[in-house]
């Protein structure tokens, strides 16, 4: 299983940025797309609509317990309490990763996706093998993620439909007490919030500073 990462050598643009490139100029050329229009809507997906949205709930979940009860009772309540709603994140379900138990989030039927707190979905989210493995081999699929669990712990595979979207509270890393919700939030991953990965460890990851 691979994810979609394909990060370029040097100023070489990999084939699907050179495509999309092509596309946004043609686009544009024949005035059928504003450059700004463009530009606003890419800032939306990084800024307002993406995996910085739920690394934020994440990490306001590790700092206040309060809040993470409300977000495990009624997530989409929690949620828009932090101003992050919209299309397909109407009705949300947050689940928790702890020492015993692991979740991973699949859509089993076409790519139902939680857009309002992780932005569009990475490609291998939609692809076949991915909606079908991660069902049947849950635990092969994530090794191939690179995450090897314990045989001891449970792994929970959720289901995702047009009704109900999950989120992933990751396990908070060891080593983060005292942490401002923000500095935390730089830990947490799409990934994490999928269950195909953990969030970041701060030494490994140059966060600890």
């Amino acid at each position: 299983m691979h994810d979609d990462h394909d990060h370029s050598q040097g100023s070489e643009m990999s084939p699907m940025v050179a495509r999309v490139r092509a596309l946004e100029t043609l686009l544009t050329d024949k005035g059928y797309v504003e450059p700004s229009a463009l530009d606003l809507i890419v800032e939306t997906y990084e800024t307002k609509i993406g995996p910085r949205n739920g690394a934020q709930i994440v990490a306001r979940a590790w700092t206040d317990t309060a809040y993470k009860i409300r977000l495990l009772k009624d997530a989409t309540a929690a949620i828009t309490e932090l101003g992050f709603s919209g299309v397909q994140g109407e009705h949300m379900v947050a689940v928790e990763n702890t020492d015993t138990v692991h979740n991973l989030v699949v859509c089993t039927l076409c790519s139902c996706y939680p857009l309002p707190v992780l932005g569009l979905p990475p490609v291998w989210y939609k692809s076949a093998p991915y909606r079908s493995r991660a069902v049947l081999d849950p635990r092969g699929v994530l090794t191939e993620f690179g995450l090897t669990l314990p045989v001891a712990k449970e792994i929970r595979v959720w289901d995702s439909t047009a009704e109900i979207r999950y989120l992933v509270v990751p396990q908070r890393p060891a080593g983060t007490e005292g942490w401002p919700a923000e500095k935390l939030a730089t830990l947490v991953t799409r990934d994490s919030m999928i269950g195909t990965g953990l969030a970041l460890d701060p030494i490994t990851s140059g966060n600890s500073s």
